[in-house]
């Protein structure tokens, strides 16, 4: 089983839920780059999102232990590894997942897929803690890229039905967003929602057709992060409804450069990026574990059964996957870009 993407820039992530550790190694980063480490730690707490409404009680450091490839404060060409400690599990909570699943999570698929031999506990590496890599491999590349004037944003569209205005706070949320959140946590249940990412000055010709064009690059990434269900690129699939003379983007010369005059196509045509800013949306679903009795199967006695998970889950992760978004799409432009 593999759990590494990229092809320029290659990034593996291992590590479960409530093992000792987490991490990962980030091959191929470009050598003499110096990060600033405060701003990945910073980068990294947005995911961490303490006082965000409905967030899980959990609550870990996420301080990455860098162990190669770094020699006094710059990248020196080798792979970088870090590992990035976990100190507040509580694993009595999830004693009998193994047997009986919990709907909506990969508990049952990773049991058939290893024959019961899993680490269960928090979703193992199925978990949204192996997030917290991602977000440090991605402030690094964000970082990168920056200093080649590409920037990687990302916004929160919508939470449950509700669209996002802009009064928003420091997690992406507004007042209605917060109270959705808040009133599913207190009945015991969660929402998704939609989050928006684009990526600007990336130069156009970036890509290939057919089956490893920008697209492809990117959904495969994306669909790593738990709980990302869909994703659509421009105008995606409200493009559907309108007319091929409103889709088209028309081309027109601004300084001396080809450009479009609206971006329906997200930045990308045929695969390869058209100098436009590449911009996607990506659905994530409700967090699968939540405080109501849920319908599930007990493995060991072959029959029906019903479940009350325990533990500590968000009532909603839409604001916790916001730079997850970001560091992924990040590490996925700096792959193009070194091709």
């Amino acid at each position: 089983m593999s759990s590494s993407f990229g092809k320029n820039l290659k990034v593996t992530i291992f590590g479960e839920s409530h093992g000792p550790a987490i991490g990962c190694v980030l091959e191929g980063f470009p050598a003499g780059f110096a990060p600033d480490m405060d701003k990945v730690t910073a980068f990294m707490q947005r995911r961490a999102s303490r006082g965000q409404a409905g967030a899980t009680a959990r609550s870990e450091e996420d301080l990455p232990e860098v162990l190669s490839g770094l020699f006094e404060g710059k990248t020196c060409g080798t792979p970088i590894a870090a590992v990035i400690r976990n100190n507040n599990t509580q694993s009595q909570d999830y004693a009998n997942l193994n047997v009986c699943p919990r709907p909506g999570h990969a508990d049952l698929t990773w049991n058939a897929k290893t024959k019961g031999a899993n680490d269960y506990r928090g979703g193992g590496h199925a978990s949204g803690r192996l997030t917290a890599p991602m977000c440090f491999a991605g402030a690094l590349a964000k970082q990168y890229l920056e200093s080649q004037g590409v920037a990687v944003n990302a916004s929160i569209c919508s939470i449950k039905d509700h669209q996002i205005s802009d009064n928003q706070d420091e997690f992406g949320l507004d007042e209605e967003a917060r109270k959705i959140i808040e009133e599913a946590q207190k009945a015991g249940d969660s929402v998704g929602g939609i989050i928006e990412c684009a990526i600007t000055g990336l130069p156009m010709g970036l890509g290939s057709p057919i089956f490893d064009g920008v697209e492809n690059k990117l959904s495969q990434a994306i669909f790593g992060i738990p709980a990302v269900k869909g994703i659509e690129f421009g105008s995606g699939f409200s493009g559907t409804k309108l007319m091929g003379s409103q889709n088209n983007d028309a081309f027109a010369y601004k300084n001396g450069k080809p450009v479009t005059k609206t971006n329906n196509a997200g930045g990308i045509l045929g695969g390869i990026t058209n100098g436009m800013p590449v911009t996607f949306r990506v659905a994530v679903k409700p967090t699968p574990s939540i405080a109501k009795e849920q319908q599930t199967v007990d493995l060991d006695k072959k029959k029906d059964a019903s479940l009350e998970i325990k533990g500590r889950h968000d009532a909603c992760i839409v604001p916790r996957a916001l730079p997850v978004v970001e560091a992924v799409a990040a590490l996925v432009a700096l792959d193009l870009l070194l091709d």
